[in-house]
């Protein structure tokens, strides 16, 4: 607990020449991050405490198990993250703001000392977020905001399991683990797109190598088909992203910008429709994100998670499925510029 309040003050502390709305954002940030780690409570006393609810105690039983399997099988850090638990009693632990103009799918982005540079902005506060998502927009900005089930500190602290991240079913508990702890493992200042997409190709291998070792051939399937979806999905996205930027880069007066702008998104939910009822035979797991407004910031966002997690797949693959191996390759491609990162991965021939 000391080691995580010395590195926030001396965050608050580096980020005081930006002026007193950033020290007051800090400040915030470091008092609900503060405020959860105090509520921690080791996961194996709850586990063996009678007065822990059966149901909780069952799906932290399944979280430990979950644990261990990161650390033994997928080479992930062993610490003591994820071997506590917080009932924060809200549906998200914090909310993200992301921001991009009008015509541009370039999103805004905030830098901040440790972690560097990002594309959305945090609040454990949803207030302070609308606040901030309401200033944006006041700038002309679109602006898109989201809540967030888990966050990591990069190994910084010892990140507990939440309230939130046990909404759903064990797949998804490992696919958050997996996820947040691959963060640990690899991360590159100011390159949001190169760590969030070597995290889900981590959290992907590992999720289906876990349910093959669980016999799980069930959940196999349906998680397989969650991930075809999730392509098509991302596939559609970036179909639109190519068609607004031959939009934002005409010679368009701005009225005529925003009505492409406005065609090209209905375009982008009918073609939804359309593969949901014919190829999805129905399935209608993202209908909630295509009847809600979409904007520059919404597809950016989705971005940021998607386009390069084929390519540290095919990487994983040239290195036979050998997770340490893997992540040597990719923290060498992670010490590259940043322009030649994208271009090693897309061109890696083995692994070594």
């Amino acid at each position: 607990m000391k080691r995580v309040f010395r590195l926030l003050v001396a965050v608050i502390m580096a980020s005081g020449v930006a002026g007193c709305t950033s020290l007051s954002y800090y400040a915030k940030s470091l008092e609900g991050h503060v405020e959860i780690m105090a509520a921690r409570k080791n996961v194996g006393r709850l586990i063996r405490d009678p007065a822990t609810p059966q149901a909780l105690r069952a799906r932290l039983a399944s979280a430990s198990a979950i644990r261990r399997y990161a650390t033994d099988e997928l080479a992930l850090p062993d610490n003591s993250s994820y071997r506590s638990y917080v009932d924060i009693g809200r549906e998200a632990v914090t909310w993200a703001v992301f921001a991009a103009p009008q015509f541009s799918l370039t999103p805004r982005t905030w830098c901040f000392p440790v972690f560097g540079c990002v594309p959305y902005k945090g609040y454990f506060d949803r207030k302070a977020a609308a606040e901030t998502a309401d200033e944006l927009r006041r700038e002309g900005l679109d602006v898109y905001g989201t809540g967030i089930t888990a966050y990591s500190t990069l190994g910084w602290s010892s990140d507990p399991l939440l309230s939130t991240m046990l909404g759903q079913d064990d797949t998804y508990l490992a696919s958050l683990v997996f996820h947040e702890l691959a963060h640990q493992r690899v991360y590159v200042n100011g390159d949001s797109a190169f760590n969030e997409a070597f995290a889900v190709a981590v959290e992907t291998s590992g999720v289906r190598k876990w349910l093959r070792a669980r016999g799980d051939l069930a959940g196999l399937r349906r998680y397989e088909a969650d991930r075809r979806r999730r392509a098509d999905f991302l596939g559609l996205l970036a179909k639109t992203r190519d068609e607004l930027q031959q939009v934002y880069q005409s010679s368009r007066t701005p009225e005529q910008m925003a009505a492409a702008k406005a065609a090209t998104i209905e375009r982008l939910r009918a073609r939804y429709r359309l593969m949901r009822d014919r190829r999805w035979v129905g399935y209608r797991g993202y209908d909630a994100w295509f009847k809600a407004p979409i904007n520059n910031a919404k597809l950016a966002a989705t971005a940021v998670y998607g386009e390069q997690v084929p390519t540290f797949l095919r990487l994983f693959d040239l290195c036979s499925g050998d997770y340490p191996r893997f992540y040597a390759a990719v923290q060498r491609i992670a010490d590259l510029p940043k322009p030649a990162r994208a271009k090693a991965l897309e061109t890696a021939k083995t692994c070594d």
